[in-house]
């Protein structure tokens, strides 16, 4: 058979539909053959920015010995893992059963019925690294299977079963504690990196719920080391080169300590949570810098990584040309070209030199800022500004005559919520209406696009084609989020409804009613090895912490104390891993830090002219634990938390409740302020 990826529409996928292997995607034609034929299967999962799925595509997939060996005895077949990630999830479990690790790209061994017996990641043609090399590795499972499959068999039974205990056990519920917070904090201060910030040793990963965490924590208890931690790490990051300082923008890694030296794939789901972290900074503290690098971000996604109907793109590639970080790096005489006369402030600014700072290459650090260099160069501090920033844009304009990093320009529902939720909040914020313009804009898409007949959502889409794949949990929930957001920022009743609707559908499709939570899949999805809930935060949050702060919100807005319960339970059966293991469990302790902080109702009565000065205070610095409801006098049970209030004297009025218990209405923004303080 030939290769059978021309026709998907992941780029991951596309990338590998001239290799000479004879690819299939995931689904019952690949499945039914392997039976038939009684051929194990051979499972390739990555996806379009992961350098290492590059490199084992080069090396082995694109070479005709290696796939003549793997068409012969294998019925092979690739899977994006961006697209499934329940398929990603539970064989991710098995290659770390077998390996004790695990990552991308994964390679398995499966029976003809999807069963796991043998697994690992990236593996060289031929033997290096203590591995063995690819062709050699498929010429022993092809004589395993054919001369003692029994063995295999059972092998791929017993992964089987351990795959599917890790999900089966019921969490035993504790009550959610301060004490639940100050553990998490202790275990995260002993692995702070005081010098470069972060937490633990390199690889570092930015870690953004966990600084989200930081913050808010440091809201409930006026620590000053907790806000030191999140400081000094969102600082170190910013001024590194994880972060894009021509371009805007995070990079997904640093492979060191500092920050210096990223894995220069970008996504968007980094970049949505970073941009909304350093928002929440800039609020608390004021710092300029925070600002800066939110609005750099939000401006690289609007250039680079939005469809011009108003889907967000999922990343870029780390490489071009072949080459890893070749877009980004820079020499010395290429900046002198470039800049001429501001060459040499340039280079002081971004630690650039003759030798380079990685491998013969200069990645730009900031190193010193405008009012550092200023004397040195015999400017003001305004000329300096200006001279750096102008710098800056003209570095930008000659990268793009570069060849460009792949894109990978599918539109993922749970990724675009998460970045929905930026521009909403950012626009809300910083009083930018292009922002909020893209909040709506990306918000009407996705409901005209991804949501069906029967409210119910798809996963992905790419232009040119149908949306496809049943969504998943993190869908429901991250866009739920992103909605609610959005709601807080135009008060367009729209959105809250169709959040509610979706936290609705939540509970009717994605609900374990044995054990408490939310499974990844639904209850009419493909049937596969197991049914994945994955509870453990990773690069983005929980599906089940995002579904337990939209039950939480939502319970606020609408009065149901059923939201709140299951809320609750779900985040209860979570509170001893969360203590002990913080850096995994970033949002949950987001989640667990809003139900213990006594969350604010705000419901405010009047036309939206007239509640700019009470929106102004209720808007104020960062209030993550607050949810607001405005519109006008009305008896509409549409949104319970604004029903049958009234205006007094015909002017704008707030009401402040706690757990439902309301204080004195007010029309005076001081008397706001009072309430909320």
């Amino acid at each position: 058979m030939p290769n059978q990826l021309i026709n998907e529409t992941s780029p991951y996928l596309l990338q590998h539909a001239d290799n000479p292997v004879e690819w299939y995607p995931w689904g019952e034609e690949a499945l039914e053959l392997a039976r038939e034929q009684n051929k194990p299967i051979f499972l390739s999962i990555g996806y379009a920015a992961c350098h290492w799925c590059h490199v084992m595509a080069h090396e082995s997939f694109e070479d005709d010995d290696t796939a003549t060996l793997m068409n012969a005895h294998f019925v092979n077949i690739k899977v994006d893992r961006e697209e499934r990630p329940d398929l990603d999830n539970i064989y991710m479990q098995a290659v770390q059963a077998m390996t004790g690790s695990g990552g991308w790209p994964m390679t398995l061994f499966l029976t003809p019925d999807g069963q796991p017996f043998y697994g690992g990641t990236y593996f060289p043609p031929e033997p290096r690294y203590g591995m063995p090399g690819f062709r050699q590795l498929l010429v022993s499972v092809a004589d395993a299977w054919k001369n003692r499959g029994d063995e295999l068999l059972q092998n791929a039974e017993k992964v089987t079963e351990h795959i599917q205990q890790s999900t089966s056990a019921a969490a035993e519920g504790q009550m959610i504690t301060p004490q639940v917070l100050s553990s998490a904090i202790s275990n995260l201060a002993s692995g702070f990196d005081r010098e470069w910030g972060g937490f633990g040793q390199a690889p570092k990963f930015p870690q953004p719920m966990v600084i989200e965490f930081l913050l808010r924590d440091y809201l409930r208890s006026g620590d000053v080391n907790t806000l030191e931690m999140a400081e000094v790490t969102l600082q170190k990051m910013a001024s590194g080169g994880i972060y894009d300082q021509v371009g805007g923008g995070f990079a997904r890694y640093s492979t060191d300590e500092r920050w210096l030296v990223p894995h220069f794939e970008k996504m968007l789901y980094d970049n949505a949570q970073l941009a909304r972290v350093y928002l929440h900074a800039w609020q608390i503290t004021g710092n300029p810098l925070y600002r800066r690098i939110t609005e750099e971000t939000l401006e690289y996604v609007l250039r680079e990584m939005t469809h011009v109907e108003g889907g967000f793109y999922s990343s870029q590639d780390a490489d071009s040309e072949g080459v890893e970080g070749k877009f980004y790096v820079w020499s010395a005489r290429e900046i002198q070209q470039a800049l001429g006369e501001n060459a040499l402030l340039f280079m002081a600014v971004y630690d650039v030199s003759e030798g380079g700072n990685w491998e013969g290459h200069n990645i730009l650090q900031r190193v010193a800022e405008p009012d550092d260099v200023a004397d040195q160069f015999g400017l003001t501090l305004n000329e300096a500004q200006a001279k750096i920033e102008a710098a800056r844009q003209k570095m930008y304009q000659v990268r793009t005559q570069r060849v460009w990093p792949g894109l990978d320009d599918k539109v993922l529902t749970a990724w675009n919520g998460l970045m929905l939720a930026a521009f909403a909040e950012a626009g809300r914020v910083l009083g930018r209406q292009d922002y909020v313009d893209a909040a709506t804009r990306n918000a009407e898409f996705l409901y005209n696009t991804m949501r069906t007949d029967n409210g119910r959502l798809l996963r992905t889409w790419k232009d040119g084609s149908e949306p496809k794949y049943n969504a998943y949990l993190e869908d429901y929930a991250y866009l739920a989020e992103g909605l609610l957001a959005l709601y807080q920022t135009t008060f367009e009743v729209r959105w809250f409804e169709w959040a509610r609707e979706l936290v609705d559908l939540m509970l009717t499709h994605f609900r374990d009613e044995d054990n408490g939570g939310f499974f990844d899949t639904s209850d009419d999805h493909e049937a596969l090895l197991q049914r994945p809930k994955d509870l453990q935060d990773n690069a983005v949050p929980s599906g089940n912490a995002m579904a337990v702060h939209a039950l939480l919100k939502l319970s606020l807005y609408t009065g149901k104390g059923k939201y709140w319960d299951m809320a609750e339970g779900t985040a209860s059966n979570m509170a001893s891993q969360v203590a002990r293991y913080p850096s995994g469990f970033g949002e949950w302790l987001n989640v667990s830090n809003f139900m213990l902080s006594e969350p604010v109702e705000i419901a405010m009565i009047g036309d939206l002219d007239q509640l700019v000065p009470l929106l102004e205070v209720v808007r104020d610095g960062y209030r993550p634990n607050q949810v607001v409801a405005a519109g006008p006098e009305t008896d509409d049970e549409v949104i319970p938390l604004l029903a049958h209030r009234s205006q007094i004297d015909g002017m704008g009025t707030a009401y402040v409740c706690r757990r439902f218990v309301c204080q004195k209405p007010v029309t005076n923004a001081q008397y706001l302020m009072d309430q909320l303080t």
